[in-house]
């Protein structure tokens, strides 16, 4: 029997998460109102709440020079070759251990684990002496080589939740009925996994986009700067930090993000709803 909930807790709850979302929310409102304040407001120690009188040099600023376009096509391209590699090898390797046994497959389960409690820090020089040694220091290939290395376990370990959920007597009612198993995986088992490939493929997405360490170490020469990276143009060891023209970039790098996310938040509305009719 299930217990009704009063009015009161239902208003609680109501104005908790509101509470919770503003909160959250703060810093972003925070970030896009200062980017249309001049220096002086910005460091004035009365804040500024609603950017009146405000403008737009910050932003004509950070347009106006051609190098926010080199980096915004070096990051597109990385972010969504990254996510593109990462998916495949990750839906690959967690069907593998979540449909099959063989020999080591808990041993690959834990290996996953401990190579993400490696600090990325540590694997630096490995790296870059690896790239070095193909010829692809400032390349796409070889950031999206070094990104994929540090996505793909992570991946994996989402994804084979996903595909662990799936119960397997779904796919043997499709053999029943004449469908071979690759058929039956792809054409019942594969639409429900579509939001899980969405929600793997966000986190990807976002950790290249916004990763700075290994792009630093990985792209020296300034044409071949990520966005992260292209940022530290502002910082001047004299003049001290342009805050205006950084907030500005901030939001002009998010831009592609919440576009990325409502592309695929309706795909992954289609995959719940195509998944539950092929079942």
């Amino acid at each position: 029997m299930s217990r009704r909930v009063s009015p009161a807790a239902r208003w609680g709850a109501n104005i908790a998460g509101i509470g919770i979302f503003l909160i959250c929310a703060f810093p972003v409102y925070w970030m896009v109102n200062n980017s249309f304040l001049p220096r002086n407001k910005i460091r004035n120690p009365d804040p500024t709440w609603v950017p009146f009188g405000g403008t737009l040099d910050n932003y004509r600023r950070v347009l106006s020079g051609g190098r926010i376009w080199d980096a915004l096509s070096m990051s597109l391209m990385v972010s969504l070759a990254t996510v593109a590699i990462s998916l495949v090898f990750a839906f690959l390797a967690a069907v593998a251990v979540t449909r099959f046994r063989f020999r080591g497959r808990m041993s690959f389960i834990l290996a996953l684990l401990v190579i993400q409690m490696i600090p990325v820090e540590g694997l630096f020089i490995s790296q870059y002496k690896m790239l070095e040694g193909f010829g692809l220091l400032n390349t796409v290939a070889g950031l999206t080589i070094v990104y994929v290395a540090s996505v793909l376990p992570f991946t994996i370990w989402t994804l084979r939740g996903f595909v662990a959920g799936v119960p397997y007597e779904l796919e043997e009612a499709a053999m029943i009925d004449g469908c071979s198993r690759v058929q039956a995986f792809f054409r019942v088992t594969f639409p429900l996994l579509a939001p899980g490939l969405v929600a793997t493929g966000v986190f990807g997405f976002l950790q290249a986009w916004n990763e700075f360490t290994l792009a630093v170490v990985v792209m020296t020469r300034e044409s071949k700067q990520t966005l992260p990276v292209w940022l530290s143009v502002f910082t001047d060891s004299q003049r001290g930090v342009d805050w205006g023209a950084v907030l500005a970039a901030s939001t002009v790098i998010a831009v592609p993000v919440i576009v990325f996310f409502l592309i695929v938040q309706g795909r992954m509305v289609s995959g719940l709803t195509s998944g539950a009719v092929k079942g």
